[in-house]
């Protein structure tokens, strides 16, 4: 009797995103790689084992489709200036059909997730940072950091992933300067990197529930006077960001960043229930 499968989609595939721009040439070449060699048997894999205590074998065939899928995708949506991916562990989840819907509806998640937190974290290839925003009090999906240790699974050297850092943060700097803006460091280009991050994870993952969650801070906040609001905000910033974030962004870009919250809000809690459902159901 042939043994039934105990996950689903047993060959999982990245699928990129619909309407997409072409990825830069550094990405494209890196998937390129991943896609040439098995990163799921990837000598590095063994040589690394040691790192997690209950792991003495090879990878199962099932995690490992799923580590050749999830890898294409954390590649795709790779920001190589900041190292960040720029999508959520539920995007990225969707993307490689990992996903799964119970008969009740609720998605789970599980299988991508775990294999980042129980498997390639621990063994140094990514790194996960969960954050918690004390605006929305919700935890935004994870940041997920590709370390250079990731692409020596492919064969891509650390001077690589560095030339075209470097390469990127020209482009960037050259934009600006079109634009009459001032040139940025890696630093800055990494929270400007997080905070667009944060805005699209959060689009991603709408629903009813969460919408209405922000709707009900937005009209507590709306009950305060604009001074006590605005210094809430700025503590609630403050906290969000590390010491080095918060330098890069000065004072003027603290300012900003809470009159843009803060207005953001007001409008919010103006907007009426009905309306403001529609809006963002649309």
């Amino acid at each position: 009797m042939t043994r039934k499968s105990y996950v689903f989609n047993a060959y999982p595939v990245f699928t990129p995103p619909a309407s997409e721009k072409q990825r830069p040439a550094f990405i494209r070449y890196a998937m390129q790689c991943a896609s040439d060699k098995d990163v799921a048997r990837s000598e590095l894999l063994y040589i690394l084992q040691g790192n997690i205590p209950t792991r003495s074998r090879r990878l199962n065939e099932h995690r490992a489709r799923a580590l050749r899928a999830m890898a294409l995708a954390m590649l795709y949506h790779f920001n190589i200036a900041s190292g960040l991916v720029m999508a959520s562990v539920e995007q990225l989840s969707d993307e490689c059909g990992l996903s799964t819907v119970s008969d009740a509806g609720n998605k789970s998640i599980t299988r991508a997730s775990r294999l980042l937190t129980d498997f390639l974290e621990p063994m140094g290839f990514v790194h996960c940072e969960k954050v918690w925003d004390r605006i929305m009090e919700s935890y935004i999906p994870k940041l997920i950091t590709l370390t250079p240790l990731f692409f020596l699974l492919f064969d891509v050297s650390s001077e690589k992933l560095e030339k075209a850092q470097h390469q990127q943060m020209g482009w960037i700097n050259k934009g600006l300067m079109e634009k009459g803006e001032e040139s940025i460091t890696l630093v800055e280009a990494r929270r400007r990197a997080k905070e667009q991050h944060i805005k699209r994870a959060f689009e991603y993952r709408k629903s009813l529930h969460a919408m209405n969650k922000k709707r009900k801070l937005a009209r507590r906040m709306a009950k305060l006077d604009e001074q006590t609001a605005k210094q809430t905000l700025l503590q609630k910033i403050i906290h969000r960001y590390s010491l080095v974030e918060l330098n890069e962004m000065g004072p003027k870009g603290l300012r900003n960043q809470v009159n843009m919250e803060y207005h953001h809000l007001q409008k919010i809690a103006s907007t009426p229930r009905r309306t403001f459902l529609c809006i963002k159901l649309s």
